[in-house]
């Protein structure tokens, strides 16, 4: 795959460097995080043309310094890696002209994209005042939200800053609450500072957000206008972010696509992951690493007693169809299952529900496990290792201990004549659990009429598939649900090893 990013600098210079003194880019900032050690953060910014620059680091460890001359108005440093800590200064010289950092913290930075549920700012949330009020116990939990634009073409730096870096409580209330939230439980574990990075735009599909390239993969061509136009919110609110080094990003992101190309959804998301890793990798220098951490939250819900499969297409989809992650095709992600917390009544509309505590929370686990290694930590919901058809019943066995609620409709098969497989017009029964086990739920699949038999097996496939939590399916300590699947006679189901 083709890139340019090492030439990026050159061709914008003229537009962004000017014929002033000297300044760093839109993205640094007073108290702002750079990531620590062992990778090594990159800054760069503006100065006259050929100058000589000194870029200074002053704090508790010892005084470092860093050379680069500016080339068609563009400097870039690349530091020796730096322990989590601070707070640091960081003064970049040259000839007459100075631009300064104050209050500069390492520690691991995370980018924060998606439409309007990672949007949904904390002020808007289930315990919001609450939520502020704390938010100054997290002095090292630091925020940073990109404009809001769309560009025609690959921007270098931010066209916008919407929030500048900051110390909480301050702006806490206007930026991402599943952000916000996943920052602080993560902070509280690692207890060093966490740096957060909010792009993102309510109401826009996965094709915006994915470069040309990506787009190629999965043969998507470039559509729409405004934000809805393919790689525009790419090109101005992601691309200027890629000189950035960062340790992982998560994403919510999928309701636009429930209505929009939902059957390309399994290929586009992951051909997103792949591009940004492959971008951010270049981008830095190779300081990001190639295959950072990525972790998504399922789609929660939208309407009570729709019988749409948008949402439950679109949750398997970002799985690539596999159903659970990290697999195969997915490997380093991870997922907070959300299907089990609507908001009926929330006045943002029921497409927003207000529970992020509990979403931020099980991606906090994933990230605990997968980005950082963890052991011991569980953060996947019981999924089916096998399904067996017995007379007249059907027995699931899940991957872990399960906590099971008696339910007559959640869990559902599919009928058919003879030996037909279950298609796209085929009647769905609803299967009800009648016994379970340690690691089983038995079903009775004596729902078929007399001359048709089980060609088929699905669970929570419905937009509002239970109530708050009510779901029937947890693991055993009754904190991760299980997340939807759904299965057909001849194809396989269960976890393959990754």
């Amino acid at each position: 795959m083709a890139m340019s990013l090492g030439a990026v600098f050159i061709f914008v210079a003229s537009i962004y460097g000017g014929e002033g003194g000297l300044r760093f880019a839109s993205y640094y900032g007073d108290h702002m995080v750079l990531q620590k050690a062992p990778e090594s953060a990159v800054l760069w910014g503006y100065g006259p043309e050929g100058a000589h620059v000194t870029l200074t680091l002053s704090g508790p460890s010892q005084r470092r310094t860093s050379l680069a001359d500016v080339t068609n108005g563009i400097w870039r440093v690349t530091l020796d890696p730096v322990a989590a800590g601070g707070p640091y200064n960081v003064t970049a010289a040259a000839q007459d002209s100075t631009a300064a950092l104050t209050d500069v913290l390492f520690g691991d930075v995370w980018l924060c994209g998606g439409q309007s549920n990672m949007w949904l700012q904390t002020s808007k949330i289930f315990n919001a005042s609450d939520e502020l009020r704390i938010a100054e116990k997290y002095p090292h939990v630091r925020i940073f939200m990109a404009g809001f634009n769309q560009s025609k073409t690959e921007e270098i730096d931010l066209i916008q800053v919407e929030l500048p870096w900051s110390v909480p409580p301050t702006n806490v209330a206007d930026f991402s609450a599943v952000c916000w939230l996943f920052g602080r439980y993560l902070q509280e574990t690692l207890q060093y500072p966490i740096g957060l990075v909010e792009s993102c735009w309510e109401g826009t599909r996965v094709e915006v957000w994915s470069s040309p390239r990506a787009l190629q993969q999965c043969d998507r061509q470039r559509v729409g206008s405004g934000p809805k136009e393919n790689s525009v919110l790419w090109n101005a609110m992601i691309h200027p972010l890629l000189n950035m080094t960062v340790k992982g990003a998560i994403w919510y992101q999928g309701e636009a696509n429930t209505v929009y190309h939902q059957e390309k959804y399994s290929c586009s998301f992951p051909a997103m992951i792949d591009d940004w890793r492959l971008a951010f990798h270049h981008g830095s220098g190779g300081q990001t690493s190639l295959h950072f951490p990525f972790g998504f939250v399922q789609l929660s819900t939208d309407q009570k007693g729709s019988k749409s499969d948008g949402f439950p297409n679109i949750r398997w989809h970002q799985t690539a169809d596999y159903g659970f992650v990290p697999n195969s095709r997915m490997q380093n992600t991870f997922m907070a299952v959300a299907l089990d917390l609507p908001d009926e009544t929330s006045p943002y509309g029921t497409i927003h529900p207000r529970d992020k505590q509990d979403v931020a929370y099980r991606l906090t686990l994933g990230a605990r496990a997968v980005a950082y290694g963890e052991v011991g930590v569980s953060f996947q919901g019981p999924f089916p290792t096998q399904i067996t058809l017995l007379s007249k019943m059907i027995n699931v066995t899940y991957d872990q201990k399960v906590r099971v609620t008696p339910s007559k409709d959640v869990f559902e098969i599919c009928c058919t004549e003879g030996h037909a497989p279950c298609g796209p017009e085929s009647a769905w029964v609803s299967s009800p659990i009648m016994q379970q086990g340690p690691t089983t739920v038995l079903l009775t699949s004596d729902v078929c009429p007399p001359a048709e038999e089980v060609s088929g097996l699905r669970y929570a496939w419905r937009d509002w598939p239970c109530d708050f939590k009510a779901c029937p399916v947890y693991s055993a300590s009754g904190v991760l649900p299980a997340p939807p699947f759904i299965a057909k006679r001849s194809q396989s189901v269960g976890k393959q090893e990754v």
